[in-house]
């Protein structure tokens, strides 16, 4: 099942019993910024997307498709 990057990062977190302000702090960005992130509200920094995908130990498709790759 395909899943929006917002649902996935979400998903992603909660697998690892992460809570969003644990996230914010692994990144260096503020909890709010996660928070929008999980709400659609806005999208995490190019920048950021291979410091998520070492977080939730995936590839970088595995993170904007929402489905894992084998």
């Amino acid at each position: 099942m395909k899943l929006s990057l917002p649902k996935n990062i979400s998903k992603l977190r909660k697998e690892r019993s992460m809570t969003q302000e644990q996230l914010a702090e692994a990144l260096g960005v503020t909890f709010a910024s996660v928070s929008k992130w999980e709400r659609g509200k806005g999208l995490p920094d190019v920048s950021l997307m291979l410091d998520l995908c070492e977080i939730f130990g995936i590839t970088v498709n595995e993170l904007l498709s929402g489905e894992k790759i084998d």
